[in-house]
């Protein structure tokens, strides 16, 4: 399920196959049937419900007057490009699909290769993802697998593997992000599983000033690939 207009537009570039359309008269002046005039053009179904309906429909409490039923995209690790500056990142065990969705994001505004979920605890295109995505988990390349598929395949194409943990021993400024690498980070709850430690696999933490030991993953995840694309584009 889709919710909204400009993620539905991102879907639909993406080639996403959108199978049917609701949309509701929006006296607000939010997107409505006007915005999504085209889709019937192109053989997609558009359905106009009445307000008390729509709002059955709508996820949450956002109401932009469109919602989309689309067919899940489908990707595999073997699918996923890796070029010669690749970044990715790896998400382990992740529960919460806002999490995922604002790691997408962040991935999506940094110029990321691939999103892997590992052992994922969540549906990749929960709607909460999509949202808190803005669209972009159509656009960044993202896919699940085991989390001893994705250490494979990392290591099969010769990836940096760095390893976020809050005792890890190299400060994250202190690692060079020039090389192919990998960012792999855990849920907040259990972090990393002892998969991720082996000697390819550096641990790097941030620094922790205060009581709490961690951050929320999806504000590591984008401190991180920030300092990664700041020394790419200083390089």
């Amino acid at each position: 399920m889709i919710d909204g207009l400009r993620e539905l537009q991102r879907a639909l570039r993406a080639g996403v196959e959108v199978l049917e359309v609701f949309v509701c008269p929006a006296p607000n002046g939010e997107p409505g049937e006007d915005s999504v005039a085209g889709l019937e053009a192109v053989g997609i179904p558009v359905f106009q419900l009445p307000a008390h309906v729509f709002s059955r429909l709508a996820y949450g409490d956002r109401d932009q007057g469109v919602v989309a039923i689309a067919r899940t995209p489908t990707r595999t690790l073997d699918g996923l490009a890796t070029p010669d500056e690749a970044l990715v990142i790896v998400l382990e065990g992740v529960e919460k699909p806002g999490n995922v969705g604002a790691v997408v994001r962040t991935a999506d505004a940094v110029g990321a290769s691939a999103v892997i979920v590992a052992d994922r605890a969540t549906d990749l295109y929960n709607p909460n993802a999509i949202r808190a995505s803005l669209g972009t988990i159509f656009a960044v390349p993202v896919c699940a697998a085991s989390s001893v598929e994705t250490l494979a395949w990392l290591r099969q194409r010769g990836l940096q593997i760095l390893a976020m943990r809050v005792d890890g021993s190299l400060p994250y400024t202190q690692v060079s992000y020039r090389m192919p690498t990998a960012i792999v980070l855990g849920s907040e709850a259990q972090g990393l599983t002892h998969l991720w430690r082996g000697p390819d696999v550096t641990p790097v933490s941030l620094p922790m000033r205060g009581v709490a030991d961690s951050l929320n993953v999806a504000t590591t995840a984008a401190v991180v690939l920030y300092e990664a694309l700041r020394q790419r584009q200083a390089a």
